[in-house]
């Protein structure tokens, strides 16, 4: 938004000094920045301004609450000037290409009467715009170059493969700097070194655009070459490598226990706990440099935090997957798309791990070359179209819709018809892709690897979970230890988790904690063993840990004066549950699980001798 040639620094700081949920902190301070610029002495005189878009019930609404974008299957920001959308953001439960042009625009039109406002305060208190100085090449240096130069540039840029090109132009650039001498004016070294650079971004723009050729050779529409391949490695629980033309991803997919989430405390008020975390490292060897290894910078961050955004909206929820998942992805080549690429390498390691994504998902990024009337919407991006294009847009999603956008531009505004021509464009490649995906794997395994711990979700009631924990921890301790050391989590609601290498010892762990909270059905009959008998009656174990008095006077339909008459110690015997006490005994009766007997029929009196 800035005019061209403005060299001056210029600093926004939006501080933020109170905070609701319900109100984006992010769009207050874009307002706030954008009004700011153009109220001040600074050359800025296309303000801008955004909104997020949701939309609940198949109706859009502007800035939506908390509760509504829960809601809603679009979490889109847009940005934009009067004229032309310049900025999108979104997540989308796979919403089609139409419906997501659909919000954009509905987003724009409230854009408008935001802008309105800011001009109206502009004329009232803005001040007018200072003077600056443009850099004017020296023409002479000028004439030198593009005389000299310009046609082995021109060659250059079209050799196709990337590092022959990049070699070639770095060669014509060290000859230039060499005919300058060793100590060249300044004025002429940057006049130099401006034209070189123009002459490469007119000449690639200029074919793009209007030739239709692009700097590798291919069309418009193409994609580079594609591969998948899954468990590169052996010992993970799940790993992938993707590869387009010159761009290489591996992600590696890690399971743990739902308990090893992460805690983010921001600004809203609840704290999140994120149990899907998406990591993306760009080492400096992927592009052949030599660089420090650094804190996440901006790039780390945006491009996982994109990725995350775009998978996210495919991840199961922990009851279905009670797992925490953590997706790292290592860039290890880079020519353009990494972001993209790692969001593909991350659906097949999800599936080669076992987690059932609800659909696979890929990424592409799409590009822009305008050139007065003419332009070109390009699929797939590399480098160098990147860096002297004007548009950056990225597509994620699933066969059937959009999970994630990311778009940047370095012009003004995009209009509706460029938007539907790059989504389209962007839905066809993404199908190319996916196909090219699901032939490695093409849906989730039905388990996790045999090296990913197992899980089990039960729930109990939560004043039950007392009786499950015991007594300075001595019942669920015991379960530990008879189970093999099962990992025991047991949340305030209630709900258990449980987790072991192997199945056997958390269906061992999650009978015994059943047995310990099963609770009793009065009027039930269960199958008791005979635990002890007692001169008063005899104790009944129904399950193991619930044990029941059956009293004497309940042992039999007859008189039984000597319990031992009837039940031994180890008898599984018949019982009906017939009430639990005001201190929680359980009385249960044998009589009542046992039919009655048939009386015999009395005996004929024998015949008389008379």
């Amino acid at each position: 938004m800035f005019p061209d040639g403005y060299k001056n620094e210029v600093q926004v700081i939006n501080t933020i000094m109170s905070s609701n949920e319900d109100h984006s902190a992010q769009m207050t301070a874009l307002f706030g920045s954008s009004l700011a610029l153009t109220i001040s002495s600074i050359p800025f005189e296309n303000p801008v301004a955004g909104v997020i878009v949701g939309r609940v019930d198949g109706e859009f609404i502007i800035n939506p609450t908390k509760a509504q974008l829960e809601a809603s299957d679009i979490d889109l920001i847009v940005s934009g000037n009067q004229t032309a959308v310049n900025m999108v953001e979104a997540g989308a439960k796979q919403v089609n290409e139409a419906d997501m042009i659909d919000a954009i625009m509905f987003g724009h039109e409230a854009i408008k009467d935001l802008i309105g406002f800011i001009l109206e305060i502009k004329q009232a208190v803005g001040k007018e715009s200072t003077t600056y100085e443009v850099f004017t090449p020296d023409a002479a240096t000028v004439t030198m170059v593009e005389s000299t130069y310009k046609e082995r540039v021109l060659n250059a840029v079209q050799i196709e493969e990337k590092l022959a090109r990049q070699a070639a132009l770095d060669a014509i650039k060290e000859e230039l700097s060499a005919s300058l001498g060793d100590d060249p004016d300044p004025l002429v070294k940057e006049s130099a070194m401006t034209t070189y650079d123009s002459i490469i971004k007119q000449e690639v723009r200029r074919l793009i655009a209007k030739e239709k050729i692009r700097p590798d050779g291919r069309s418009p529409q193409a994609i580079r070459p594609l591969d998948s391949q899954i468990d590169l490695l052996p010992r993970t629980h799940g790993s992938a490598m993707f590869t387009r033309g010159q761009t290489q991803a591996m992600s590696i997919t890690t399971l743990g226990a739902l308990g090893d989430y992460q805690l983010i405390d921001g600004l809203n008020e609840d704290i999140e706990m994120k149990r899907f975390m998406l990591h993306y490292n760009f080492p400096s060897y992927s592009v052949g440099e030599v660089g420090r290894y650094m804190p996440p910078g901006r790039r780390e961050i945006g491009h996982g935090m994109l990725g995350e955004r775009a998978l996210l909206m495919v991840m199961p929820d922990e009851i279905e997957f009670p797992y925490t998942v953590r997706v790292v992805s290592e860039i290890l080549e880079s020519n353009g798309s990494t972001s993209q690429a790692s969001i593909c390498a991350a659906t097949m390691s999800l599936m080669a791990a076992g987690v059932p994504i609800k659909a696979p998902v890929a990424g592409i990024a799409m590009g822009l070359i305008e050139d007065g009337d003419d332009y070109t919407v390009l699929s797939d991006i590399q480098g160098m179209e990147d860096h002297l294009g004007d548009m950056d847009f990225k597509v994620a999603g699933t066969a059937q819709g959009i999970t994630a956008l990311q778009m940047d531009i370095k012009i003004s505004g995009l209009s509706r018809q460029i938007l539907e021509e790059a989504l389209t464009q962007a839905k066809v490649g993404r199908l190319h892709i996916l196909e090219n995906m699901l032939q490695a794997i093409d849906k989730p395994r039905p388990e996790v690897s045999e090296f990913a711990p197992k899980v089990m979700i039960m729930q109990i009631k939560p004043e039950q979970i007392r009786d499950v924990i015991g007594s300075g921890g001595k019942i669920i301790t015991d379960i530990i230890e008879k189970c093999d050391g099962v990992k025991i989590d047991i949340e305030q609601d209630g709900k258990v988790v449980i987790m072991h290498p192997t199945m056997a010892p958390i269906y061992k762990a999650k009978a015994m904690i059943e047995n310990l909270t099963k609770e009793v059905e009065i009027g039930a009959i269960y199958q008791g063993t005979v635990k002890r008998v007692e001169k008063f009656g005899c104790f009944v174990e129904i399950w193991p840990g619930q044990e029941g008095l059956v009293h004497v006077s309940k042992l039999d339909h007859a008189r039984v004066e000597n319990p031992e008459d009837v039940v031994k110690v180890g008898d599984v015997i018949p019982v009906k549950a017939m009430k639990v006490d005001e201190k929680g005994r359980l009385d249960l009766s044998r009589k009542d699980a046992i039919p009655r007997p048939v009386s015999a029929p009395p005996t004929a009196p024998p015949p008389s001798n008379e």
